[in-house]
């Protein structure tokens, strides 16, 4: 895999996500040498002409007409980074940090931050030798960005905050800490030395949230794929109907994403025996949890075209202050740190995994329940005896309502903070955590939905699933087999929802070609 070169391409999401999973190597380029260099000049006359500009002789927040002697401009950035590391709470995960700390170093390469060229480099250095700095995931209120979190990336660039652990999963929370001098010394890395302006820049700006959302996009668009096709299973596991996903159907209301699902449930069910097998029944329509599903996973979808587009401006922005024009000279203090555009898209896209997890539960409870289904209660042939997949659906809905509690919005509060000089803050990473919880709650409600399609499909034999349906119902026999009697299940239930999140079947989604077939 090539490296990232910073200053030679523009950052996008994809690439963002090879650096922050799968450990691309990053180098900074000659091109952002030079707008370092150049960005770094003015604050260099700033400081030996004793003027006044924010946060390079002056103090932060409401104490900004505090005026700072220049012989402690260093000593001012440290105790910035020192005050700011406040965070609480779980520690965020691996790929997160790594996203966060290539955004700031992209945005601070592009020449409006007045950091010298080495602090990039530290950056860079730690990213390719896997040091990753160990930040709670609780205290940052959007605006001025993300302060508390990534203070504690620059106390570790210092030598004296602490690291992650030996390295897991990419994607997995921060096991273990320890200081990270040592941990630098040990990567060939020197603890960084704060210069004027520099503790600032590396502060402000919106990079947890973009980096959140970037990788919630790619892992909501997965997510969208695989929800498509397992509802294709149940669709045939409940003998429902695909007339209404029909083209010309839905080219009558030709919204972007309700043209994509139906087209994904269109190429599943090609070659459907069970299909076939029901084209005169007497059943008028279907609920609308089957029949609807284009228009509710179709509008989810759309929501997260919004946050791709928010968050591929984002992670090529510059969201620091103040902002220095090198051409001019001049250091302007503005908003460009707070987080406003994120948390209105994150909010959004939670909700929209909350609807995927909602429509999937009904699908889940129609199956399980015989005057709905016509077949046998709790998809276990001998009911009673057996419970089958009964309790499985208390575990869906359980986690259906606690995503409806964590869809308030976060971006409608607003709590202010520094003497109310941030008089109105974005919530943006409150809405970017409440985002996470309520995406692994609708991969687990995905994965319980493939369990009882695989088996409604299982219950139909001999006859024979469509195209794609047959490779989705394949996945989960892989770690799941038909279920007979009554057994331990929630291995089972994480093993399908670690397939939803790695992508088993959202890749099955995206491999099908139309063959022609409209039920």
């Amino acid at each position: 895999m090539d490296e990232y070169v910073i200053g030679a391409a523009p950052l996008t999401i994809d690439g963002l996500v090879a650096v922050a999973r799968e450990g691309r190597r990053v180098a900074l380029g000659d091109t952002a040498r030079e707008r370092l260099a150049a960005a770094r000049a003015v604050v260099d006359r700033v400081v030996a002409e004793e003027r006044v500009a924010y946060g390079v002789t002056t103090g932060f927040g409401q104490l900004a007409t505090t005026h700072i002697p220049v012989a402690k401009v260093r000593e001012l950035q440290q105790n910035l980074v020192r005050s700011h590391a406040v965070g609480v709470g779980p520690p965020l995960p691996r790929d997160v940090v790594r996203a966060a700390m290539l955004i700031r170093a992209s945005t601070m390469s592009k020449g409006y931050s007045g950091v010298r060229a080495e602090v990039v480099e530290l950056l860079v250095g730690m990213l390719n030798a896997g040091v990753v700095p160990f930040v709670p995931s609780r205290g940052s209120l959007g605006a001025s960005g993300d302060l508390a979190p990534s203070a504690h990336v620059v106390l570790a660039m210092l030598g004296e905050g602490e690291v992650a652990g030996p390295e897991g999963e990419a994607g997995a929370a921060c096991a273990g800490r320890e200081p990270s001098g040592p941990a630098l010394r040990a990567a060939g890395l020197a603890p960084l030395a704060l210069e004027a302006k520099e503790g600032l820049a590396l502060l402000n700006g919106t990079q947890f949230m973009a980096a959140i959302g970037a990788l919630a996009v790619v892992d909501g668009e997965s997510l969208l794929d695989s929800a498509d096709l397992i509802g294709a299973m149940s669709i045939e596991g409940l003998r429902a109907s695909v007339g209404p996903f029909q083209e010309r159907i839905q080219l009558l209301r030709p919204i972007p994403g309700q043209l994509e699902t139906a087209e994904h449930v269109r190429r599943a069910t090609v070659g459907s025996e069970i299909m076939l097998s029901h084209l005169n029944c007497d059943k008028v329509q279907d609920a609308y949890s089957i029949r609807c599903i284009p228009q509710v996973h179709g509008a989810c979808r759309d929501a997260f075209r919004w946050l791709r587009e928010v968050v591929d401006i984002e992670i090529e922005s510059v969201t620091d202050n103040p902002i220095i024009f090198p051409d001019t000279g001049e250091i302007i203090s503005a908003g460009n740190f707070h987080g406003e555009p994120l948390a209105l898209a994150l909010d959004l896209a939670a909700m929209s995994f909350a609807e995927i997890g909602s429509m999937s539960e009904r699908r889940i409870f129609r199956m399980l329940s015989p005057f709905l289904s016509e077949l046998p209660p709790y998809l276990t042939e001998d009911s009673g005896l057996n419970n089958g997949y009964m309790i499985a659906q208390y575990t869906a809905a359980s986690l259906v309502a606690e995503s409806k509690v964590l869809c308030h919005p976060a971006s409608v509060d607003s709590i202010p903070s520094s003497g109310d000089q941030e008089d109105h803050v974005s919530m943006g990473m409150t809405a970017a955590l409440k985002l996470g919880d309520v995406a692994r709650n609708t991969q687990t409600i995905l994965g319980i939905e493939a369990l009882c399609a695989a088996q409604a499909i299982d219950l139909l034999a001999p006859l024979k699933p469509g195209v794609g349906t047959a490779q989705g119902h394949a996945l989960v026999r892989q770690f799941a087999p038909t279920l007979e009697r009554d057994r331990y299940l929630a291995p089972e239930i994480e093993a399908a929802a670690a397939a939803v999140r790695e992508g088993g079947f959202a890749r099955i989604a995206g491999g099908l070609e139309e063959e022609g077939g409209e039920g």
